[in-house]
């Protein structure tokens, strides 16, 4: 039965890249060591004046002008961000107002850096079920207002003074994950297809009970909501066990890929990429070596953006179908994991 067929696509990042030595000025870190650890040498972070609804405009508007079609073709809009613009209302709706076409249906999904697994999943489902005929699938992430710093003039070098110590402490207490994010958009619009293009077979998980590992504790649970905790609260910041993160992706990853390969009757080498969420070079790597595979059909480009969650893959896939290495007919399989635990492997001929 005909399914997704990637028209276009489209990437935006906002502003200059932050290196790891602009890093370095704001908490207790350096090139090397953040290199050794994730494969990152810079990020870019979204100004304050902007959230990922507007990030994602120039990443959309790229993927409708590759994809011939205009914002008023689209039937649909999943946008997937664990950063929206709001608490409430979600950023799907404000994208499609800025887009110009108000009154498409735009929910937001909360899969975090595993999104775009689910979204690719709902898209195909919309187009076979006939409820949309042009879709834009769209990860955007703003991360910059995560960051446990708030000493910008001295990370930006518009300032030459230095953090005070209890900046410096608190910046390099979270240096875990604060040296892998960074933020932009991507966008696809993908229609159905007339050939044999679509999704092949999916392997997709979720699982609460290990929820905390990757999460932030501010929420609902409260009375008030935010506990009167103060904005400088480490209930707002994310928490995260890195270790334990990357134990469970090198180990559920590869069972998902070989999962969603025996599902379609195909074998790991009858794949042409296998795209991964750039969250980590060394997980990827990991997983490579665990299915026997060479690290050259693991493209990656996170030594450029760092981890940008839902937007790892939209962003990533943008690049392969600008320089060819992404081609029509080829076998693809997407794979993540994200805070929740999300994780899977979705495999689709492209």
């Amino acid at each position: 039965m005909p399914g997704i067929r990637i028209l276009g696509t489209g990437l935006h990042v906002p502003g200059r890249p932050y290196t790891n030595h602009d890093l370095a000025r704001v908490l207790d870190t350096n090139d090397a060591w953040i290199r050794q650890r994730t494969g990152i040498a810079q990020r870019y972070f979204c100004p304050p004046e902007l959230g990922v609804s507007d990030l994602a405009l120039p990443a959309a508007q790229r993927a409708l002008e590759a994809a011939g079609r205009k914002p008023e073709d689209l039937d649909y809009i999943l946008f997937s961000t664990m950063t929206p613009d709001h608490l409430f209302p979600g950023s799907g709706s404000l994208l499609g107002a800025k887009l110009g076409c108000p009154g498409v249906p735009a929910p937001d999904l909360r899969t975090q850096c595993a999104a775009m697994l689910y979204a690719f999943q709902m898209a195909d489902a919309l187009l076979k079920a006939d409820a949309a005929r042009t879709i834009l699938i769209v990860g955007a992430e703003a991360h910059a207002g995560f960051m446990p710093w708030s000493d910008w003039d001295i990370l930006e070098g518009t300032s030459d003074s230095k953090p005070s110590e209890a900046a410096w402490a608190r910046a390099t207490k979270h240096r875990g994950w604060a040296i892998i994010f960074g933020d932009g958009a991507g966008a696809l619009v993908v229609e159905k297809a007339t050939d044999g293009a679509g999704i092949i077979a999916t392997d997709l998980h979720s699982d609460g009970r290990y929820a905390t590992q990757l999460c932030v504790p501010a929420g609902f649970r409260g009375r008030p909501w935010t506990n009167n905790a103060g904005p400088d609260d480490d209930a707002w910041l994310i928490q995260m066990d890195g270790r334990d993160v990357f134990k469970f992706a090198v180990t559920r990853l590869p069972r998902s890929v070989k999962a969603v390969c025996d599902k379609a009757r195909v074998e790991l080498t009858d794949i042409d990429w296998f795209i991964a969420h750039q969250a980590n070079q060394r997980i990827n790597e990991a997983v490579a070596e665990k299915l026997k595979l060479p690290l050259d059909r693991f493209p990656s480009n996170i030594d450029r953006f760092g981890n940008t969650s839902a937007a790892t893959i939209p962003i990533l896939m943008d690049e392969m179908r600008r320089d060819g290495r992404l081609r029509e007919g080829q076998l693809v399989c997407l794979m993540a994991l994200g805070a929740g635990f999300h994780w899977g492997s979705v495999l689709v001929q492209v």
